[in-house]
């Protein structure tokens, strides 16, 4: 039986947008993933609550995002856990949901570089390979000081390289990771616009265009 290859990508998805279903497609092109969860935080550890959408209403906006794709879905896990949304324990959960598949956690490389603030870290690369994505053009630098000192935090040596297409990829150690992102694109996707129009609540946007809430 084939290998199933599992990606799961979290985020406050506060709105999700454009740059996020590319970054993932990327992630699913490059590393041959069967399916990518599309994982919206339930209740933040690292970030104040000020500004952010209701938890059920961001998981309406990325499941109206990801539907037509037939690889990607959104998953309430952290929606059904009380507390604080450590990726550790949802990661360890999806583990126990889908026994025999390949995970990969997902993330951008600012993330990457904030790991050693999170809930013990290390622990993610016993249920999951780290997958890293960079825009192209960014200042990150997976050679770096910074980088290799998460790395080395992790309890990885190195860096595995996957060969690029628009977005590069590299993955840290045994795990596949680090590059991926053609430019990103702004805006959520008008399905996503349409669901904010109707639903009353604020929705962060650019200082230019100012905040979008309902009549």
């Amino acid at each position: 039986m084939a290998e199933w290859r599992l990606g799961i990508l979290g985020g406050t998805f506060n709105p999700i947008h454009l740059g996020h279903l590319v970054l993932a497609e990327a992630f699913r092109e490059r590393l041959a993933l069967d399916r990518i969860l599309f994982v919206p935080v339930g209740t933040p550890p690292h970030k104040p609550p000020g500004g952010l959408v209701p938890a059920l209403h961001r998981y309406a906006m990325v499941s109206l995002a990801v539907a037509g794709h037939p690889g990607f879905v959104a998953s309430p896990v952290e929606l059904e856990r009380a507390g604080p949304s450590y990726s550790v324990d949802t990661v360890e959960t999806l583990a126990g949901d889908w026994p025999g598949a390949r995970l990969f956690f997902l993330m951008g490389s600012d993330t990457f570089l904030d790991l050693p603030a999170w809930r013990t870290p290390e622990r993610l690369g016993a249920f999951a390979t780290l997958g890293v994505g960079y825009r192209a053009g960014s200042a990150f630098d997976p050679d770096g000081r910074a980088a290799q000192a998460v790395l080395a935090r992790l309890g990885r040596a190195g860096w595995r390289r996957v060969p690029p297409v628009a977005p590069e990829a590299l993955a840290p150690g045994d795990g596949l990771a680090a590059g991926l992102g053609a430019g990103e694109e702004p805006g959520a996707p008008r399905n996503v616009d349409a669901m904010v129009m109707r639903v009353p609540v604020v929705v962060p946007r650019k200082a230019t265009s100012g905040p979008a809430t309902t009549a």
